[in-house]
């Protein structure tokens, strides 16, 4: 029984997600295999290979994957895909993108964001905002799945010492669609996914320019920023601060929320966090229900008091 886990990374250095994915692929079976697909990702494929746990890394490398399309990162999935049982990805906006292409061509159905291997067969996933967790039992030859990452404790990225194969992916580079551009973010704190400490503000903060407090205060604890979508829909944020059932899934070390209510979207996306911190002046907000700490205070008296402690 062997699983295929495709890795997410930026054709520099392997993605944490990928590191948790290996840990569910390897809840499934031993002969974990590895696929790098992108341009000058010689880097990523030995990362790949030092993984503990990991036999074998499947390399494609070609210039057209420098920003892979769907398309051609499911075809090349398929094209090397006869031997396998399981192929895994992290559940991210990477694995999302091309996973269900993928169980459309392999004419299975995938599963997506499981949080818990239960058999080869038999895994759990969180259903109405994380409300309730299903069990799921698949009979498919090949079973596609993606891995929610702060469900499983990441691998150790050293001590392997696998394979690397070369897979020729110029057959199977698609042309229905092609990379026009990009415009990321760039900032000197962490990437929320990523971030040990986050601090999140809600509608509550009531402008964005009262974001600067929150990142005042993430500069001093080395924090990355989020927030609620309701302080995302008001335009106080760009959509990539975004914390939640349709934003980011995370689990950080300490998680402070400020001014967020609780609604059962933004809980889905932040409750495994193992510290989670609320400030807010109304004390029925659910948010309250989930804290491990919990000050029924006013935001604009508390963060100044925090920022000048700090």
């Amino acid at each position: 029984m062997a699983i295929l886990v495709i890795a997410e990374h930026n054709n520099e250095a392997l993605g944490a997600s990928t590191l948790a994915t290996l840990a569910a692929a390897q809840k499934i079976g031993a002969d974990v295999h590895v696929l790098v697909a992108g341009s000058g990702s010689q880097s990523v494929a030995d990362a790949a290979a030092a993984c503990e746990g990991v036999v074998k890394v499947l390399h494609a490398d070609n210039a057209d994957l420098e920003h892979a399309t769907a398309e051609s990162l499911a075809s090349i999935v398929k094209a090397n895909a006869e031997g396998y049982t399981h192929i895994l990805a992290p559940a991210s906006t990477y694995g999302k993108n091309f996973m269900p292409r993928i169980g459309a061509l392999l004419d299975v159905q995938p599963i997506s964001d499981i949080v818990s291997v239960e058999d080869e067969n038999t895994f759990k996933r969180p259903i109405y905002a994380g409300n309730a967790i299903a069990t799921v039992q698949s009979n498919d030859p090949v079973k596609v799945i993606t891995v929610r990452g702060t469900a499983f404790d990441a691998v150790a990225a050293t001590g392997g010492s696998a394979e690397i194969a070369s897979v020729d992916a110029s057959g199977n580079i698609s042309e229905k669609s092609k990379f026009e551009s990009q415009e990321l973010t760039k900032s000197e704190r962490p990437e929320l996914t990523a971030a040990k400490v986050i601090i999140s503000g809600g509608r509550g903060m009531g402008s964005g320019e009262n974001f600067q407090m929150i990142e005042e205060i993430a500069d001093k604890l080395g924090a990355a920023v989020g927030a609620s979508r309701a302080a995302v829909d008001a335009g106080f944020v760009p959509n990539d601060y975004q914390v939640g059932q349709t934003g980011k899934i995370v689990a950080p070390e300490l998680y402070i929320a400020v001014g967020i209510s609780g609604a059962i979207q933004h809980l889905a996306g932040m409750k495994d966090s193992k510290v989670i911190v609320a400030i807010n002046k109304d004390e029925e907000a659910p948010i309250f229900q989930i804290a491990d700490y919990g000050l029924v205070a006013d935001l604009f008296k508390v963060l100044p008091e925090l920022k000048e402690a700090l």
